[in-house]
């Protein structure tokens, strides 16, 4: 049987990994906070991304940055709802919405959307009971700490195990809440508590994670490591993302966020090919 990931009325085949595009409606994420705040340019953005292959559109309007405030209920729902109506009407992919708060979860999939992405995997308050009985995907996320103070010395004895554990621990909270495990991704959380070298380990150890059966969802685009690998600023870092992007998916990750979603499918087109998928 193929994998495949279920997102209320629509299956997301990943028998070959896919892409998540980036859309942050927001005026302080680190690489393109600011510019997709108008709702005209967040949406002509969001339905670029989807005519260059994103399988799935992450709207998110609250910045999850090392340092990032939080945002407000009123103004979460005011960014990202009418964009997420909009794309649903203009483009065949599945719309995400990114996002800690029930409330905003809620909102979103009345709108349309098919995928909760969160990177608190649903342990803020009523947020597993937003969702259980929705039929949306959810993935689910890793992160040491908040994401005000995530990078102050992150600490793990067992990174790897750790976050598997994690990962398993939620997966199963899920299951008794009566999710479908056909609904159900996870994410290690690359940058969100997490150094350098932890970041590095858990790429090395990615088999270990999907081995759990569920769809591994990673987010490397753009991120801290790949400008400490390569010395390059946010919006200069699209070639050591595509290359983390392609070790990625090698290892085994389905779902691959990126910022560069041409360049990244490119990439895994060739993936594809070499591993007997094309």
């Amino acid at each position: 049987m193929n994998p495949s990931l279920r997102c209320a009325d629509k299956t997301l085949d990943l028998s070959r990994p896919v892409v998540m595009g980036v859309l942050n409606v927001t005026p302080d994420s680190f690489s393109d906070g600011g510019r997709f705040l108008a709702l005209d340019e967040a949406v002509a953005h969001g339905v670029r991304l989807a005519e260059e292959g994103a399988a799935l559109i992450d709207v998110g309007g609250e910045s999850t940055r090392p340092g990032a405030e939080p945002v407000a209920l009123e103004e979460e729902l005011r960014r990202v709802v009418p964009v997420i109506e909009r794309l649903r009407a203009a483009t065949g992919a599945v719309i995400s919405v990114d996002t800690s708060k029930p409330e905003v979860m809620r909102a979103a999939l009345a709108a349309g959307a098919g995928l909760v992405n969160d990177v608190h995997a649903l342990r803020a308050p009523g947020a597993l009971q937003a969702v259980a009985g929705s039929g949306c995907g959810l993935c689910l996320m890793h992160m040491q700490g908040e994401p005000r103070t995530m990078q102050v010395a992150p600490h793990y004895v067992d990174v790897v195990g750790e976050v598997r554990a994690f990962l398993a621990d939620r997966v199963e909270a899920c299951r008794a809440a009566g999710v479908e495990s056909q609904r159900i991704a996870v994410d290690p959380g690359f940058g969100f508590g997490k150094t350098l070298e932890h970041n590095l380990t858990l790429l090395r150890h990615l088999p270990e994670l999907a081995a759990g059966g569920r769809p591994v969802v990673v987010g490397l685009s753009r991120k801290s490591m790949v400008g400490t690998l390569t010395g390059r600023p946010p919006g200069e870092r699209v070639n050591g993302s595509v290359a983390l992007a392609v070790v990625a998916a090698l290892a085994g990750a389905r779902i691959i966020r990126a910022h560069d979603v041409a360049a990244t499918l490119e990439a895994l087109e060739v993936v594809a090919a070499v591993m007997g998928r094309g």
